[in-house]
């Protein structure tokens, strides 16, 4: 089997597979310092969970990558991805000025992957994208292993900044 015709895997990003805590705070005063959450993502810890689920799930399928972070972050998420040893694969992102709620971008991209492709399964934090994918007939694992703040929470439903 090539690469190409194998099932995907999707990851989310932040609380899946990276620990945003440390730049959570950014996202507490008000106003919210967006760019300063974002130019934080590099520091990111790895989230032992995500990553070794990446890992394994790169044993039979195609890891991509699906995240509510801004186009504007793309070469900060490669070279993260790389530095942490998770396989290479697309990573799908929000364009700069898309303010919808994640579980919309992110359900959306599903569906259009969907129509070309298998999914194997999802992997995300976020409640309410999990909701919506299940609903919409994907498989989908709740990536339960990170702390999310309540702003974080907010900002993701409210604003749709990540």
């Amino acid at each position: 089997m090539t690469e190409d015709n194998r099932p995907l895997a999707v990851f989310d990003l932040d609380n899946t597979l990276a620990d945003t805590a440390h730049r959570q705070r950014y996202l507490e005063r008000k106003p919210r310092d967006w760019d300063a959450f974002f130019a934080a993502a590099p520091q990111d810890p790895p989230l032992a969970p995500g990553v070794e689920l990446a890992l394994a799930s790169a044993e039979e399928c195609e890891v991509v990558y699906l995240t509510g972070r801004p186009e504007r972050c793309r070469a900060d998420t490669e070279e993260w991805l790389a530095r942490h040893g998770l396989p290479s694969g697309r990573i799908w992102m929000r364009r700069n000025d898309d303010r919808r709620p994640a579980r919309r971008t992110k359900l959306e991209i599903l569906r259009g992957i969907a129509r070309k492709r298998e999914i194997r399964i999802l992997v995300d934090d976020d409640e309410l994208v999990c909701e919506e994918a299940k609903r919409a007939g994907f498989n989908v694992h709740r990536a339960d292993w990170a702390t999310t703040s309540a702003p974080l929470k907010d900002a993701q439903e409210r604003e749709g900044r990540t």
